[in-house]
């Protein structure tokens, strides 16, 4: 799983056994360790939200996704997920979840378990 974080932007990308786990399992997660802290991120099937959300506490970042679309995701052609949320403080967060792809450009990164780029096709 790979997270970007621009601005007030956050996009999460997933490889096919990553989607796999999440439509079958419910959650996944990973983290970054920077030696005495620790960052984690993770997305979580969640009844009862019609959109996506995300919570941030304790250097954790979770994306919510509605669990009828997250239980079907594996086995449907649908790419990306997104939607923009208001803050609290008036601005807007746009988040994004999507299937990754393959790079078009030499990537020294192992990219075996990522989804076929149709631009290559």
């Amino acid at each position: 799983m790979k997270i970007r974080i621009k601005g007030n932007s956050v996009r999460f990308r997933l490889t096919q056994s990553e989607v796999k786990a999440l439509s079958e399992n419910g959650e996944i997660y990973d983290h970054t360790n920077f030696g005495k802290s620790e960052f984690k991120y993770g997305v979580v099937l969640t009844d009862g939200i019609p959109n996506l959300e995300t919570s941030f506490k304790d250097n954790c970042i979770i994306l919510k996704m509605p669990s009828a679309l997250g239980k079907k995701w594996y086995n449907n052609e649908i790419v990306t997920y997104d939607h923009t949320v208001a803050t609290s403080n008036g601005e807007t967060l746009y988040l994004l979840l999507e299937k990754d792809f393959t790079c078009l450009d030499n990537t020294l990164e192992d990219q075996s378990d990522n989804y076929p780029n149709p631009k290559l096709t």
